[in-house]
């Protein structure tokens, strides 16, 4: 991170080729600065025993444990058909439980005549089941002796580092590998500016470096890392304030919606008065397109808060000021259903240039990939004319054959599904930079939102539009209580019985080959025994079994395009009954009459997926309901996640349970959850305070000199941050 000469020596000279290389490949540390940013996980104390009695299943775990016992067992099998086969079995203990090591063939000696009973020793493998019980077949040991000189000085001090390690490494290598390069830690640069450090009291990089790999005491390790989590923060943020500073120098038009144009025309036409959040947030938006550089906003909101009214009523606002409005959506099916209520919801307004079309309308077209030629050919033309001032499109939006008349304004819906190059091409076909609007209806908490979209401002809607209906939700424990699942089809009938409809939510599609890769289960699915329930099987099954009589239809992702619009606009008109899907339903799909939803095996979803789900019931008035169907045992972390959605509509709330539940690294994206993650001390959701107080400093850092020339090193810990993957991380805005 702060990259200085004795830092960026590559390690290959430093510790030898074979080690150098495995680091690089499997923990992607090419530099001794790379290798003391690589911090232990946790330490063990020199007196005290990890719980052997929590280990987790199918990971490679470092455990630091005493000889119970050892026993040597002779068998007969195809390679050694004489009873010259040998096994040797080891016992550790820790207090808290026990663990067999298994050791065959040739691997047996050494370990027999080492791993005595008694013997203390670190033991790094893979956790896997035999015979129902836990083990580490062939694991990687390293003796505490204690009493020589070189383990003395390896383990110095009380407390035992325990590195992220793989396979190929244990984390004993890795420490030892850390104490050959930790004298070059008096070489760190430090990143902070020395106001900040000492104005907070923080240690010097150095100096924690020192602690975070060889402790003396407790007190050590939290020093460190207090202080190596506001290097984390701060350094990101100083990047995240630099895009904001560069973006605000851009140059933009201002786009001002006319008195009585379009706008207003449409907002006379809306049969409903606008909630209170949506006056709010449409001015933030107003306010930033009328200024001369591009708006960077993102717009989160629940589910069904009216984001895509918001959305609508900025683009007509650029249309009005003479420019066009974009809006990209993840799928096909959304665009089109995008555009079937753009639409729906301008009337006339949207028939510009045609019979019968109101004197300030314009053209609303579609570009998709799967369009027919001459469509295509038309929607291309209404563009480059300047024609449509509104287009809504998927990726196909930012082939080069797309040009635009004067592009103002670039509306993105489901933010973390596009790829940066996605959405800086398609800024690139305006004139000058056009203004940016992202949506999301994954609520983030807002600590996420100023790491992840640190460069856009963040506008909120969390008021629901009046005539939204409750939506009740249940968790439908099937294995525990079948007949509460007969009851929920029972409820799905009744539903129907009412005039309204249903979907069924399934994980999989059902038409997968059968592949080989696939079939090696992992120990969890052993536990459950079979696949995820399919699309396919359910709907055949229900059809005949407790929905039979109803209109049952399937609708997947790997359907073709125009079967899946077909399905989906029989279900909009109602001519279908039951809906039985996969997660393609999950963004965007709006059709009020749908009341009930079923989500088979819902402890195969993630928290703000089921809540994403759920969203599209209960949108008209009628009351929804939502039964979270699953066969995980009451006392089971799933069960825990589903109770939780369960109990609260409020997507905020969720989206804190889902970050505590999961590691961050899944909420920030790839390039936060690949080994070298830039996030390494610092935790989203704990660490909200640090985050807020280094976006101002940064802020205020990067005003008083956005060159940074007075500060050389934080500078080069931006250069080290920005490396490729980090750069697409933070393109992310």
């Amino acid at each position: 991170m702060d990259l200085v000469p004795a830092l960026e020596e590559p390690l290959k000279k430093v510790l030898g080729p074979a080690t150098a290389k495995v680091m690089a490949e499997h923990l992607g540390l090419h530099t001794v600065g790379d290798l003391l940013h690589h911090y232990p996980r946790r330490y063990e104390e020199r007196g005290q025993l990890t719980h052997l009695a929590d280990l987790p299943m199918d990971e490679h775990v470092t455990v630091v444990a005493q000889v119970a016992d050892a026993r040597l067992h002779s068998f007969a099998s195809a390679k050694a058909p004489r009873g010259k086969g040998q096994r040797l079995e080891v016992t550790i203990t820790d207090g808290s439980g026990r663990l067999q090591l298994v050791f065959f063939g040739n691997g047996v000696h050494k370990p027999h005549k080492e791993l005595l009973p008694g013997t203390r020793a670190m033991f790094a493998g893979k956790v896997s089941v035999f015979n129902r019980r836990l083990q580490l077949a062939h694991p990687a040991y390293e003796l505490l002796r204690g009493d020589s000189e070189e383990a003395v000085e390896t383990w110095a001090g009380s407390l035992i580092p325990i590195y992220p390690a793989t396979a190929k490494l244990e984390s004993w290598k890795i420490g030892k590998a850390v104490q050959t390069v930790l004298p070059s830690a008096q070489e760190a640069l430090d990143p902070l500016p020395p106001a900040l450090r000492e104005g907070r009291g923080l240690v010097a990089l150095p100096e924690a470096l020192l602690k975070i790999h060889r402790p003396h005491t407790k007190s050590d390790i939290d020093e460190a890392r207090s202080r190596l989590k506001w290097d984390e923060a701060f350094v990101l943020q100083v990047a995240l304030a630099r895009r904001r500073h560069a973006d605000g120098q851009l140059p933009a038009a201002a786009r001002r919606p006319k008195p009585d144009g379009l706008l207003s025309a449409f907002d006379d036409r809306l049969p409903f008065t606008l909630t209170e959040g949506q006056r709010k947030v449409s001015k933030e938006i107003f306010d930033d397109l009328a200024t001369e550089h591009p708006m960077h906003r993102l717009l989160q909101g629940e589910v069904g808060s009216g984001k895509t009214l918001v959305a609508l009523r900025a683009m007509l606002a650029v249309v009005d000021a003479g420019g066009q409005a974009a809006m990209l959506a993840p799928t096909e099916v959304l665009a089109q259903q995008h555009h079937r209520s753009v639409v729906e919801m301008m009337g006339e307004l949207a028939e510009g240039g045609m019979l019968g079309g109101a004197e300030h309308a314009t053209k609303v077209v579609v570009l998709t990939g799967s369009m027919g030629a001459a469509a295509r050919r038309q929607s291309l033309l209404d563009l480059v004319t300047g024609d449509a001032g509104i287009v809504i499109g998927t990726h196909a939006l930012i082939e080069d054959k797309v040009q635009f008349h004067d592009l103002g304004l670039v509306v993105v819906d489901e933010q973390h599904r596009f790829g940066v190059e996605q959405r800086d091409a398609l800024r690139g076909k305006g004139a000058q930079p056009p203004h940016l609007l992202v949506m999301t209806a994954t609520p983030i908490p807002r600590t996420v939102a100023m790491t992840v979209f640190g460069d856009l401002e963040t506008s909120v809607l969390d008021q629901l539009p009046a005539g939204r209906s409750p939506i009740a939700s249940h968790v439908v424990p099937a294995a525990d209580k079948p007949h509460f699942l007969a009851r929920a089809w029972e409820r799905v009938r009744e539903e129907v019985g009412k005039g309204h409809q249903a979907y069924v939510v399934c994980p999989r599609i059902g038409d997968e080959e059968d592949d080989p890769k696939k079939a090696r289960k992992s120990a969890e699915d052993e536990a459950e025994k079979r696949p995820p329930l399919a699309v396919l099987e359910t709907a055949d099954q229900l059809a005949k079994g407790p929905l039979q009589g109803l209109r049952v239809e399937v609708l997947h992702g790997r359907m073709h395009p125009d079967d899946k619009d077909a399905v989906m606009r029989r279900f909009a008109a109602g001519d279908t009954d039951v809906l039985v899907a996969t997660t393609v339903i999950e963004v965007g799909v709006n059709v009020p009459n749908a009341t009930a939803m079923v989500i088979m095996d819902a402890d195969r979803f993630g928290v703000s997926q089921l809540h994403q789900l759920r969203g599209r019931v209960g949108r008209g008035s009628a009351p929804g309901l939502c039964l979270l169907v699953t066969e995980m045992p009451e006392a089971s972390a799933a069960r825990q996640r589903l109770n939780a959605v369960a109990s609260t509509l409020d997507g905020f709330e969720l989206s804190r349970i889902d970050l505590e539940q999961r590691r961050e690294g899944d909420v920030l994206g790839q390039a936060q959850s690949g080994a070298r993650s830039s996030l390494r001390v610092l935790a989203v959701i704990e660490d909200e305070e640090i985050i807020a107080e280094a976006r101002e400093e940064a802020a205020a850092v990067v005003a008083a000199d956005p060159e940074l020339t007075a500060l050389p090193g934080l500078r080069t810990a931006l250069d080290a941050l920005l490396d490729e993957e980090r750069e697409q991380y933070l393109e992310k805005g």
